[in-house]
């Protein structure tokens, strides 16, 4: 069930100091304002500067004067979150991100080591994240949605917000009576996220009044399964190989076969074939019966090659 805002911080557990992904936003000074009241002297504040739009000064400068005025140490790492051509906005930034956060870690070895960052992900952005997956025919990874916490480049990540809606945040943001800035492209509805937001949301709550719930829980449910199919992974891996050998393949079910060529693409080459290059490449490898029959298909950004009696992933 959905939580209110001192019921979710008051759950959250994390190491300390803690470190709070603040933009200056409603979500972020929220969750900045009730770890700073839960934990005094062991928070400390880090904002991206991404440089993508002419307010993004400002948001700097609104974030400096609430943190010069709660007495909070605030870090600003300014980053180049342009995207690459084929690269969606949102994920151009999101990379730019972690990529900043990472650059922290060893910078802080003082009083504000970096052990944990909290993001303020809240229950609307993980229906919108839901959503998203649905609408682009994802599988268990997608439907999972956005995990509650997780590690990444020796950083432990949380998202304790998750069970709290968006309203929940600006009516004790209200209460409080702090300031935040609003991101002028969050109103923009040519992207799709924010149309989510505007429009699918609001309907979803008009017939489905519990819909935060529900689909929460299917996403848990989803995640859940992802899991079991992760081990099973990990362990057809062991069994065929590293690199695979394509008599082995042979050997597993079209699932497993799907599930352990996703898993060693992605952890190994962080490369996630498309359906159709996926369905391509398990018919090549039962169509590869004799010595010669060679295979060479392009999988993700780079390439699923026949070298002997293994098959290798290679990006030119």
């Amino acid at each position: 069930m959905t939580l209110s805002l001192p019921q979710a911080v008051a759950a959250f557990s994390p190491a300390l100091p803690l470190t709070v992904a603040y933009s200056g936003g409603a979500d972020s000074t929220a969750l900045l304002l009730a770890c700073a009241q839960k934990w005094p002297g062991q928070v400390h504040a880090v904002h991206v500067h991404h440089g993508l739009q002419a307010a993004a000064d400002d948001f700097e400068v609104h974030c400096q004067r609430v943190c010069a005025a709660l007495d909070l140490p605030l870090t600003v790492q300014k980053v180049d979150a342009r995207p690459a051509p084929g690269q969606s906005p949102e994920d151009a930034a999101r990379r730019a991100r972690y990529k900043a956060f990472e650059a922290l870690a060893p910078l802080n070895k003082g009083e504000f080591a970096i052990k944990s960052i909290a993001v303020a992900h809240h229950a609307d952005d993980q229906m919108e994240t839901l959503l998203l997956a649905l609408s682009r025919g994802a599988g268990l990874p997608g439907l999972s949605a956005m995990p509650s916490s997780w590690t990444r480049g020796g950083i432990h990540y949380h998202r304790p917000l998750l069970r709290v809606a968006g309203q929940e945040i600006r009516r004790w943001l209200a209460e409080q009576g702090a300031a935040f800035v609003d991101d002028p492209s969050n109103q923009q509805e040519r992207f799709t996220r924010n149309r989510i937001r505007a429009q699918v949301l609001p309907a979803l709550a008009a017939c489905f009044p519990q819909f935060r719930d529900t689909l929460a829980r299917s996403a848990q449910h989803a995640a859940q399964a992802q899991a079991l199919l992760l081990e099973v992974a990990q362990q057809d891996l062991v069994q065929v190989g590293v690199p695979p050998r394509i008599k082995l393949l042979q050997t597993l079910s079209q699932s497993r076969l799907a599930n352990v060529l996703r898993y060693w693409l992605q952890s190994g080459y962080q490369a996630t074939p498309t359906t159709a290059q996926l369905d391509e490449l398990m018919r090549q490898i039962a169509a590869c019966q004799t010595r010669g029959h060679a295979m060479h298909l392009k999988v993700a950004h780079g390439f699923c090659q026949r070298r002997g009696p293994e098959l290798h992933w290679y990006n030119p």
